[in-house]
């Protein structure tokens, strides 16, 4: 296991299981999040990000934490290892709010500089539809994989996930 992408819904847990990952395997650790949006939250051009993920893939090991839909198939073809969070919308927007209420105003250590936590009626809304829009397409990517890839649908699963690779 050298090159690792997490993926899942927002609120699944992957900016928190790819920690795990990272201290557990001394992989470098690369936040998405941290690398595709601007102070203001603005957004990188699509050709520097497309680049910018590209160069992150050509390196020897790496762990990627995060989603962006339209850089997932180079992301599945220099992976190693492909673990899917695939929990339910309830539980992922449970842990958006919550995290919103906790972090509100505050950057989180997994975002940009300038990028705090905030409220956003169009982020909820795009959780809520994750299942019906962005999940199918991650199942398409996966059948590309070449990769061992985990599917992981409860907190136990992450768990026995993380024994699993620990022997």
């Amino acid at each position: 296991m050298q090159r690792v992408i997490v993926i899942g819904c927002s609120g699944s847990g992957k900016s928190t299981l790819a920690r795990k990952l990272a201290s557990q395997t001394g992989l470098p650790l690369i936040h998405l999040d941290r690398e595709y949006w601007l102070p203001g939250w603005k957004e990188r051009g699509k050709d520097e990000w497309q680049a910018r993920v590209e160069e992150f893939t050509q390196r020897a090991a790496w762990i990627i934490d995060g989603n962006f839909s339209a850089t997932l198939g180079v992301r599945v073809a220099a992976a190693d290892t492909i673990v899917f969070l695939d929990f339910p919308r309830w539980r992922c927007l449970a842990r958006v709010l919550l995290r919103i209420a906790q972090s509100h105003g505050k950057v989180r250590h997994d975002m940009a500089p300038g990028c705090p936590e905030r409220f956003d009626w169009g982020f909820l809304k795009w959780i809520w539809n994750w299942p019906r829009h962005s999940r199918p397409h991650v199942l398409a990517a996966l059948t590309e994989a070449s990769g061992r890839v985990y599917v992981l649908q409860r907190p136990a699963d992450i768990t026995l996930f993380l024994r699993e690779i620990a022997t």
